[in-house]
């Protein structure tokens, strides 16, 4: 009987073990680092070995969260852009970094980058050497957007973390005379006000908003169903937590969720609004979506599963104070999520 209580013991143990909970990062493309597999994504250039640990090969036949759902001709490219096909639930669309600008520019946030012939004349041409991802460009008094779709590698147990992480200078600082020094001489944050002089910042005075709201990048995050979720939902907005806050979830009288300050629904709205600073990154703490809970806009909320795909739309308002940089990798989906064993 000893003998039978301590096996049980052994298998209950050895059940809490490996069906646990652990940490997650999800970026457009397969999620493992570039150093471990020539089918992995993950540039280190992004990531310390601390997150490296926790970003999955998505080929794995344990894993089995593809990059793609279904059809490989569902990616179509358009010169230096790159489009989702349609992105809707009912379309089979892959892990995909769009802008309205093309994808052509070097990592601005590598000091070491440089002109790859040493000559001016590669900088027209656009002839760069550099660690990091090409990136888009939105510039100065120019609207743009950004959007990054990424497959979460684990069924969310707990908040999301939504990062953006983009390169942010003052107007017209990278040139062939500041080249990769600029992020080292003028970096910026977006909805900075530009000084008169050469890249530096205007001061204000007491009672001034040293923040030009208008001018701030709005974001919006939309849940798709995935192949393994049971339920086709409708594509719903997240709604995130103000951050610091009280962390109180808000309804109106109809039980759905409310903006308040607690609470802000990620829509892409002015409400909406987020501040980057140049090469570090930006989270925003969405809620976990909860089946039959109904969102602002009237979305109902569904639980989300494993390659479910999350929709990072960042528009850029053309009252822009700054030039902004971002790559496929500029947006990365955080937490805690099932372990698949």
């Amino acid at each position: 009987m000893k003998w039978l209580i301590s096996c049980l013991l052994v298998l209950v143990m050895a059940s809490v073990v490996y069906a646990g909970e652990d940490p997650y990062i999800a970026i457009v493309g397969n999620d493992c680092p570039q150093s471990d597999e020539t089918t992995c994504d993950a540039n280190p250039f992004y990531f310390s070995p601390k997150y490296l640990q926790f970003m999955l090969d998505q080929s794995n036949d344990n894993l089995a969260i593809p990059v793609c759902d279904g059809d490989p001709n569902s990616v179509v490219k358009k010169g230096a852009y790159t489009r989702v096909w349609g992105g809707s639930s009912t379309d089979k669309g892959c892990e995909s970094f769009e802008s309205n600008k093309p994808i052509n520019q070097p990592e601005i946030c590598d000091v070491s980058g440089f002109l790859t012939n040493g000559l001016a004349s590669d900088f027209a041409k656009g002839n760069f050497t550099f660690v990091g991802e090409k990136n888009a460009v939105i510039t100065k008094q120019n609207a743009g957007w950004f959007r990054w779709w990424i497959r979460l590698p684990k069924k969310p147990s707990g908040e999301i973390n939504i990062c953006i992480q983009c390169g942010v200078l003052k107007p017209n600082t990278f040139t062939p005379f500041t080249l990769f020094n600029a992020i080292e001489e003028c970096a910026a944050e977006t909805g900075e006000r530009i000084g008169t002089g050469w890249c530096t910042r205007d001061q204000v005075a007491p009672n001034r908003n040293p923040i030009k709201n208008s001018a701030l990048p709005q974001l919006k995050v939309i849940a798709h169903p995935g192949p393994f979720n049971p339920v086709n939902f409708k594509p719903f907005l997240l709604t995130a937590y103000r951050n610091p806050g009280a962390y109180n979830l808000t309804l109106d009288l109809d039980d759905k969720l409310c903006n308040s300050e607690s609470l802000q629904i990620l829509d892409g709205s002015p409400d909406a609004r987020i501040l980057l600073k140049a090469c570090m990154d930006k989270c925003v703490v969405a809620k976990i979506p909860v089946t039959g809970q109904v969102n602002l806009q009237g979305d109902t909320e569904y639980d989300l599963e494993a390659d479910d795909l999350l929709e990072v739309y960042m528009y850029i308002p053309i009252y822009n104070t700054v030039d902004i940089y971002c790559h496929s990798q500029s947006a990365k989906i955080m937490g805690i999520g099932e372990s698949t064993f």
